[in-house]
C-alpha cells in the first residue's frame, strides 16, 4: 500500500515536544541547545551555564518555566470534601487565596505525588504537580457527584520567578501592593483584560514568587516582567539550577528523592510521607482519607527509614554513596537520594534515606570519585542536620528585607 503525504505533513507531528508559550524567548537565550523534555514539552535543562544560573538565583533573580507543571482546577460544592478524601492535609483548613504543599497516597499510604493547591475561592481549587495525574484524581472523585476537574496544563502559562530582588522588580513591573504578601499567599491583577494570579511560593527556599496567565498572554507576561528585571539582572535558569537551590532548602524532588507509588515496579521501592519526612503535610484528625489506616499502622510500627539531611566530611560528592554505622563498612544502614557541594553554605550536603535506630550514631558514607579518569574510594562521615541547609531570612519577610 502506498501512503500518499504532501511534503508539508509532519508525519510524527503526534510524537514531537511541545513548546511552551515561552518557548520563543527561551530558544533565543539557550545559548547552549541544553534542551530536556518534561511532561511533553520541550524543556531547559540549562541556558548557558547551571553553576550560573544557580549564582542568579541565590544572589539576584531568575525565571523557571514551569508550564509543563500539571495543573488542575476542581470546582463545585464537592470541591472540598472530595480533595479531603483524595489528599492528606486537612482542606478545610486552608482558607481562600492561600497556596499549600500536600501529597496524595494510594491505599497502601505510598505516595502518589506531591504538589501544591491553590484555594481560589470557596469551591475553587487549582491542584499542580509534577506528574499527570488525571486517572487518579478522576477516580477520586467517583461518588462526589457536584464536583468539575478540568486539566488546564497547557491552557496556562506559568513562571517561577525566584531570588532576593524578585519583589522589586515585580513592584517595578506594577503589581501594587505585591510587597504584602505573605509566603503562600495569593494575589490577582489585571493584565491584558484577564486576570493574573501570582503566588508567593516557589522550589528554591529563597524569596520568590509563580505568576500564572492564560497561555495566550505568556509571551507578554515574560516580555513585562523581563522589560522590568533588565536592571535587577533578570536570567533564565533551567532543571540543573533549579535542583541545586531545591536540595539546598531540604526540598524533595521526584526520581531522585522518591518514587511515585503508581510507577514503581519493586516491592518496597516506594515512600511514605513519614519515610519521606514531610509528616507534617498528613493530618491524622481529619476523618479518612486514602492511606490513612496503612499511614497510622505505619506510625505506630515505626519506620524502615526516613529521609535525612546530612553535612558530610570533605568535598567529594556523596551521588549514589551507600551508608555504613561503621567506617568498615560492615553494616549497612542506608543510601544517599541527592547529594552536592553546596555553594551557599561551603559545604557538602546530601539527603538520605536512613534507618531511624541509626540517627543518633556513627554514620559513614562510601564515596566513589574519579580523579582523571582513575576511580577512587572514599569513607565520609556525616553528620545529621534537622533543618534546611540554607533558607535565608529574606524568604520568609513580609515586606521582603531589599537585598
Amino acid at each position: 500500500m502506498t501512503l500518499n503525504t504532501t511534503s508539508s505533513e509532519d508525519r510524527f507531528a503526534g510524537e514531537r515536544l511541545k513548546r511552551t508559550p515561552f518557548y520563543p524567548r527561551l530558544k533565543e537565550l539557550n545559548l547552549r541547545e541544553a534542551w530536556d523534555e518534561w511532561n511533553g514539552y520541550k524543556f531547559a535543562d540549562h541556558f548557558y551555564d547551571t553553576d550560573y544560573e544557580y549564582f542568579c538565583i541565590r544572589n539576584q533573580c531568575g525565571t523557571y518555566d514551569i508550564t509543563p507543571m500539571q495543573k488542575h482546577l476542581i470546582e463545585g460544592p464537592d470541591a472540598e470534601a472530595m480533595l479531603n478524601r483524595m489528599v492528606t492535609r486537612d482542606m478545610t483548613k486552608l482558607r481562600v487565596n492561600r497556596v499549600t504543599y500536600l501529597c496524595w497516597c494510594d491505599d497502601g499510604g505510598r505516595m502518589i505525588d506531591d504538589g501544591t493547591i491553590f484555594r481560589l475561592g470557596e469551591e475553587k481549587f487549582m491542584l499542580t504537580c509534577g506528574s499527570p495525574s488525571n486517572a487518579w484524581l478522576a477516580k477520586s472523585a467517583v461518588g462526589f457527584d457536584n464536583v468539575t476537574i478540568t486539566d488546564i496544563t497547557d491552557d496556562t502559562a506559568a513562571i517561577a520567578f525566584q531570588g532576593p530582588v524578585t519583589c522589586e522588580v515585580l513592584k517595578k513591573m506594577g503589581l501594587e501592593g505585591i510587597e504584602n504578601l505573605k509566603r503562600f499567599g495569593i494575589m490577582t491583577f489585571p493584565f491584558e483584560g484577564e486576570t493574573m494570579i501570582v503566588s508567593r511560593t516557589g522550589f528554591t527556599g529563597d524569596l520568590g514568587y509563580e505568576l500564572w496567565v492564560p497561555a495566550e498572554l505568556g509571551l507578554k507576561m515574560w516580555d513585562k516582567l523581563y522589560a522590568a528585571g533588565e536592571d535587577y539582572g533578570i536570567q533564565p535558569v533551567g532543571e540543573g539550577a533549579v535542583n541545586m537551590a531545591r536540595l539546598e532548602a531540604g526540598l524533595i524532588m521526584p526520581y531522585l528523592d522518591f518514587s511515585e507509588a503508581l510507577k514503581t515496579v519493586h516491592y518496597k521501592h516506594d515512600q511514605s510521607p513519614l519515610m519521606l519526612n514531610i509528616g507534617f503535610t498528613v493530618d491524622f484528625k481529619k476523618p479518612h482519607f486514602n492511606g490513612r489506616e496503612a499511614l497510622l499502622a505505619e506510625k505506630e510500627k515505626g519506620l524502615d527509614y526516613i529521609l535525612t539531611k546530612l553535612d558530610i566530611e570533605g568535598n567529594k560528592v556523596a551521588e549514589e554513596a551507600i551508608l555504613y554505622a561503621e567506617e568498615e563498612c560492615k553494616t549497612e544502614i542506608g543510601y544517599v537520594t541527592s547529594a552536592m557541594w553546596s555553594p551557599a553554605v561551603k559545604a557538602n550536603i546530601a539527603l538520605a534515606m536512613v534507618k531511624p535506630e541509626y540517627l543518633e550514631k556513627e554514620i559513614w558514607a562510601e564515596i566513589y570519585f574519579y580523579k582523571e579518569l582513575r576511580p577512587y574510594r572514599k569513607m565520609a562521615i556525616c553528620t545529621v542536620r534537622d533543618k534546611p541547609f540554607y533558607m535565608p531570612p529574606h524568604a520568609s519577610q513580609t515586606p521582603p528585607a531589599i537585598f
